[in-house]
């Protein structure tokens, strides 16, 4: 003990140096490893449906850049929050992230009670895409503009119903602000997600839906859906010729929603950061690239530092389109 202790300096640090990279050591080697096996993808609504293609456009070219399978696991129910849950009580390790839509943070706003919080039991990990929203209505219907939509909806004895991917979802928010803007009354018909709710739009169940591009898009291409305006400022590429809600008489209406990537609290900071350097890199593949515009997605591909403040605003943005909405808290 005496020689140990007495020592030169040199020999403390050098052993205070062994010390630190021996403590390094497993989360370095975690990262490095990582990952070693499939990787499980929630997403929380049913196949089909615009989270649903955004993530598995995206987990395809990640597979490929990462060395592993993304398998996608779709857990629908709840307005996304069934498949939420699952993620945030998943061990911390990487292996299974929540591909979700802006609801994730639209949902606090809504809810009274959460059996997790989608703001601090989850690490953001980067922004898919952005995805304006579309104004549908059958192909047959006799809706043709904005205008002819006002003025259905105050002619008819019975009023209109929209669609949405669930309660509080920005199709349905969209709908809300709509109606409050325009004056008129409709009835909202919340779905499991937006797959649902367009079959019953195509079937003539449902009048009209502002829906998200990726999933609304085949419809509108096959002719089984007309668009009759989308949600933004301005008009998507993806859509030329549809005419903004804000240029059809309603000025400063403008909303869009997006998708994202989250792992359960405490995954280490290199395995998200690997998870998003892999995602902005899928991004950029000419295939996903041009998956996404056909969508009418605009690839993002954040770090998680840029997508944690963009979910920060965003939470708070969408807490006043509720609140302006008059949407009661269920």
């Amino acid at each position: 003990m005496r020689k140990l202790f007495g020592c030169r300096p040199a020999y403390w640090l050098g052993l205070c140096a062994i010390t630190v990279i021996g403590a390094a050591g497993p989360a370095a080697y975690a990262a490095d490893a990582y990952p070693n096996k499939a990787i499980k993808m929630v997403v929380p609504y049913p196949p089909g449906g615009p989270t649903d293609l955004v993530a598995r456009g995206a987990g395809a070219a990640m597979a490929q850049i990462i060395g592993e399978s993304i398998v996608v696991d779709n857990k629908s129910g709840a307005s996304g929050m069934i498949g939420a849950d699952q993620v945030a009580r998943s061990a911390p390790d990487g292996y299974t992230i929540l591909a979700n839509a802006s609801l994730h943070v639209i949902n606090p706003h809504i809810y009274k009670k959460m059996t997790h919080d989608a703001f601090n039991d989850f690490v953001p990990i980067t922004q898919l895409a952005a995805v304006p929203l579309v104004l549908v209505v059958p192909k047959d219907s006799p809706i043709k503009t904005v205008a002819d939509l006002v003025a259905e909806a105050k002619r008819s004895q019975n009023g209109l119903n929209f669609g949405s991917a669930g309660t509080s979802s920005a199709q349905h928010l969209s709908g809300e602000s709509f109606k409050k803007l325009a004056g008129i009354q409709m009835q909202h018909v919340p779905y499991k997600g937006s797959a649902p709710a367009l079959t019953d739009l195509v079937g003539r169940q449902l009048d009209l839906m502002f829906d998200s591009m990726p999933s609304a898009m085949p419809f509108i291409a096959s002719g089984q859906l007309r668009a009759i305006a989308v949600t933004t400022h301005k008009r998507v590429a993806a859509l030329p010729d549809v005419p903004t809600v804000a240029e059809s008489g309603f000025p400063g209406f403008d909303i869009s929603t997006w998708y994202g990537l989250w792992a359960p609290k405490g995954t280490p900071d290199a395995i998200v950061e690997k998870l998003a350097a892999t995602a902005k890199q899928a991004l950029h593949e000419p295939k996903v690239a041009q998956q996404y515009a056909t969508m009418g997605a605009e690839p993002v591909g954040s770090t998680p530092k840029e997508f944690a403040q963009y979910v920060a605003s965003e939470g708070k943005k969408w807490a006043e389109l509720v609140k302006q909405a008059n949407v009661p808290l269920q």
